[in-house]
């Protein structure tokens, strides 16, 4: 790979960050980007530059076609002063994974975690120091053929974006209500649900919309094929805790394997937790509730880590926890989470990766 070129506003003056940080609202003042082209030997032209509108084609197979693949991660000021990333080679790994799916080349995974090493570098001003702020990472691939049919592109862009972060939620580490929609699936299995597909999420949306309109937070999907399965909330993985296990819908095709998943999954086994990944119906989550056999709902994600469920509603049933407050469980792997990410605690795992 040639070397990074680097198109830098050096007259950018340092940003004065609010602590009312509203999540993805607010961008570094550089990109990284380089683009694709198989008669020119594939990916090519890797650069840092400032950020500004993209010059595309109104043809552009992705604005057709959805040919697009993203990831999110997190960068954090550690109180050590040292820049961490929370397991990127994971973040990486799924992005190839997700590229093979939809048709678009492979990126080399090291090369492209060294460009983000040297994006971060240059912005790292960018990054909030208050607890549980961050500057959030976007890496985007998308199909740049101006071509007016259905076919995976010859022609690809890669950006990664900077956007300094606040808390998810901005009312805090509090426990969110959930909806089960029984209208809306999200994905089948044998399809694309595995993969991080800007596609995904515009499913979404009608089922998150209807959602708020009764005053929900999240939407949880059920399985498409059966509808009696429990598979994902809103962008996030779910858990259940019963009272002699912990279990997680399994990875079936139509779940994203998220990074915070895999790293609950460990924390919790290390606990010494017996934790399954395996199919958890709607059906035994209602009937556990009324036996007495449910003790936690809580989702798991990179944009808010962890999310204490504080009631779900599944068709006239509904189960409550706390308005209030999270539940222990939750609050005790948000804990572990973040301490590790902020170097508030030691790394034993080895999953920070440090900025030099």
């Amino acid at each position: 790979m040639e070397k990074i070129l680097i198109e830098a506003n050096e007259t950018i003056k340092k940003p004065e960050l609010s602590d009312s940080l509203l999540f993805g609202r607010t961008f570094a003042p550089h990109i990284f980007e380089m683009n694709y082209d198989e008669e020119l030997g594939g990916w090519h032209s890797p650069t840092i530059k400032n950020f500004s509108n993209l010059n595309l084609n109104p043809a552009a197979m992705v604005l057709h076609y959805g040919q697009s693949i993203f990831e999110g991660m997190k960068a954090y000021k550690q109180e050590s002063g040292k820049i961490a990333l929370f397991r990127p080679e994971e973040n990486m790994a799924r992005l190839n994974r997700s590229a093979k799916k939809m048709c678009i080349p492979q990126i080399d995974e090291e090369f492209v975690l060294s460009a983000l090493k040297e994006l971060i570098k240059l912005d790292q001003d960018w990054i909030p120091t208050k607890d549980g702020f961050a500057l959030y990472i976007r890496p985007v691939v998308f199909g740049t053929d101006p071509v007016l049919g259905v076919k995976a592109s010859d022609g690809y862009k890669f950006l990664i974006i900077l956007s300094p972060v606040g808390p998810y939620y901005p009312q805090g580490f509090k426990p969110v209500p959930i909806f089960v929609s029984t209208e809306h699936v999200r994905a089948v299995r044998g399809g694309v649900g595995d993969c991080k597909t800007a596609g995904n999420y515009a499913a979404s949306l009608s089922a998150q919309r209807d959602a708020k309109k009764l005053g929900f937070t999240q939407v949880l999907f059920l399985d498409a094929i059966e509808r009696k399965y429990v598979e994902e909330v809103g962008a996030m993985n779910f858990f259940v805790q019963f009272k002699d296990e912990i279990a997680t819908p399994n990875l079936s095709g139509s779940i994203l394997p998220g990074i915070t998943r895999k790293s609950v999954i460990q924390i919790l086994r290390d606990w010494g937790y017996n934790v399954n990944e395996r199919q958890i119906s709607i059906d035994e989550i209602i009937d556990a509730h009324k036996n007495g056999n449910l003790v936690e709902l809580f989702g798991t994600g990179t944009a808010a880590v962890i999310s204490s469920i504080s009631r779900l509603k599944y068709l006239d049933t509904e189960i409550h926890f706390s308005d209030e407050h999270p539940g222990e469980l939750g609050t005790k792997l948000y804990k572990e989470l973040t301490d590790i990410q902020y170097g508030r605690k030691e790394d034993t795992r080895n999953w920070m990766t440090y900025v030099d």
